[in-house]
C-alpha cells in the first residue's frame, strides 16, 4: 500500500511541479520509468500473492532501473542506443502485460 501512494504522490508531485528533465537524461527516462513500472506490477502481483516481501520491491526497484539505464547507456556508447532501448522496452513490456493477466486473474477469478 506504501507503494501505491508513494507513486500516486510522485505522479501528482510531477504534474503539479513539472520538473525540468536534462537533456542529457532524456533518453533514460522513458526506459526508467518503463523499468519501475514493471516493479510496481511485479510488487502488486507479488502481493496478490501472498509473497510480497518490501525488501525485496526496494531492491528490485532500483535495480530494474538502475540495469535498464545502465543497458541503453551501453548502447549509446556502442552506437546502438535505439536497438537496445527497443530491446529493453520488449522485454519489460513483456513482464508488465504478464504480471497485469495474473493480477487480472488473480481478481476476477478468469
Amino acid at each position: 500500500m506504501i507503494a501505491i501512494i508513494g507513486l500516486l504522490v510522485g505522479v501528482g508531485l510531477g504534474l503539479i511541479l513539472k520538473p525540468d528533465v536534462p537533456i542529457g537524461l532524456e533518453p533514460y527516462l522513458p526506459i526508467a520509468v518503463v523499468a519501475a513500472l514493471d516493479a510496481v506490477f511485479g510488487a502488486l502481483r507479488a502481493f496478490l500473492d501472498g509473497l510480497f516481501d518490501d525488501k525485496v520491491f526496494v531492491v528490485s526497484f532500483i535495480s530494474n532501473v538502475f540495469i535498464a539505464a545502465l543497458i541503453v547507456f551501453l548502447g549509446d556508447k556502442l552506437g546502438v542506443g535505439a536497438q537496445l532501448s527497443t530491446g529493453v522496452i520488449v522485454v519489460l513490456g513483456i513482464r508488465i502485460f504478464a504480471n497485469v493477466a495474473a493480477i487480472r486473474r488473480h481478481i476476477f477469478h478468469a
